[in-house]
Formats: structure tokens, sequence, C-alpha cells
């Protein structure tokens, strides 16, 4: 795809994750007065995330449209570093997580959506925004790895960022269980310590599966001797 219509995209995607993100926030209800407030859930982390790294995306457009035709190293250097910071995002965080979330969100759903979004939030939440959290983020991602190529990092180094993610997310987690005695997740209060500890490793190991999914797809993707 050329240059501009990615740019247009990638606007439009980073336009619809901060409506989404205002709109949630707008939203008046009990979860977040607690403490932790909206950032004890993994759907809000995950849309800053998304939003953060459309943002990047738009300003490396900008910065690339800017510096084309301009031969300063400086320019040169800074947008290396840009595009840098993108495809470490996209490859540590925005893919993995978002992918995640979609995923095990709907996947509970299916089973038993009180475990994961009582039917009490139909009355704060609206479908669509309900959607634009855990179901539009999937396609938004896969069509930002189709009309891009992104640089993975290593794969140890990819790896032990990710699981860096997860671990601080659970101990986060953990932490807010003990210091209001209610698990983030209804479906938490349903399980044993050692279950507990086994759903934290096995969700450890998705995420970072979902990682190496990735970075497959994108080499598949981008492969320059097809």
């Amino acid at each position: 795809m050329a240059l501009v219509p990615c740019q247009v995209l990638r606007a439009a995607i980073l336009l619809s994750y901060c409506s989404i993100l205002c709109n949630y926030k707008a939203i008046d209800m009990p979860a977040h007065q607690t403490y932790g407030g909206s950032w004890k859930f993994l759907t809000f982390i995950d849309l800053v995330i998304q939003a953060v790294f459309f943002g990047i995306c738009v300003l490396t457009d900008l910065s690339s449209l800017l510096t084309r035709g301009n031969d300063s190293q400086e320019q040169e250097r800074q947008l290396k570093k840009l595009i840098s910071l993108r495809d470490w995002m996209m490859a540590v965080l925005a893919f993995p997580v978002g992918v995640f979330v979609v995923t095990m969100f709907w996947s509970i759903y299916i089973y038993d959506r009180e475990m994961v979004y009582p039917k009490l939030l139909d009355n704060f939440i609206p479908a669509w925004l309900n959607h634009g959290m855990h179901t539009t983020v999937l396609p938004f991602v896969l069509i930002e790895m189709r009309t891009t190529h992104h640089q993975y990092p290593s794969r140890s180094c990819g790896l032990a960022a990710v699981c860096t993610f997860a671990v601080g997310y659970i101990l986060w987690m953990c932490w807010i269980h003990h210091v209001t005695g209610v698990w983030v997740y209804p479906l938490l209060e349903h399980l044993s310590p050692g279950v507990k500890i086994i759903f934290f490793a096995a969700a450890t190991i998705i995420i970072n599966v979902f990682y190496l999914v990735g970075e497959v797809l994108n080499n598949y993707i981008w492969d320059t001797q097809k």
C-alpha cells in the first residue's frame, strides 16, 4: 500500500482508540472508583498500549514525510529511533497483548460471561464500546502487520520482555487483592490457590505463544524471498 493510504488508516485507528478511551473513562462505574481504578483491568491497559502504539505509527509516518528528500543525518537518526520503537512495541506489546485480550475475553465470555464480564456491566457499557475494547483490537493490529513490515527483536529478548509484562500484571493483580481483598476478575474468586498458580502460568505461556505467532506471521507476510 502507498504511504498516504497507510498514514490515513493509522490516523483513523488512532482516533478510534482515543474515542473509545474517552467514552470508557466517561462511564461512571463503581469499579473506576476503587483501588487501582481503570488501570487494574488488562483491557484498559491494552487500549492504552494500542493508542500509544498507533500514535507512534502516525508520528513515524509524519516524520518520514517531513524528512523525505532531506539529507539531514540527525533527522534520519531520529526517524530510525522512532521506527525501532514502533517495531518493538508491535512485537512485544501491541500484537501479543492485543490478541491475548481478545481471545481470552471471548473464550471465557462464551463459557460463562459472569466470570469476566458480568451482565450488570451492560447497564454501564454499550455494546459498541464493548466490541471496541474486545473485538476490533484484533483486526486493527492485523491490518497494521499487513501494511507495514516490522523488525522483530531477537527471540530471547522479545520473550523476556513479554514475560516481564505478564508477570508484572499478575503481581499487580495480586497486590490489588492483597490491598482490597477482592480479585480484579470474578473468575479468580472461584479458583483455589494451586489452580490460580496454574492459571497464571498458563496465561503467561499463552501470551508468549502469541508473541511467537506474531513473529511467524510477520515473517510469512514479509518474506523477501517470496
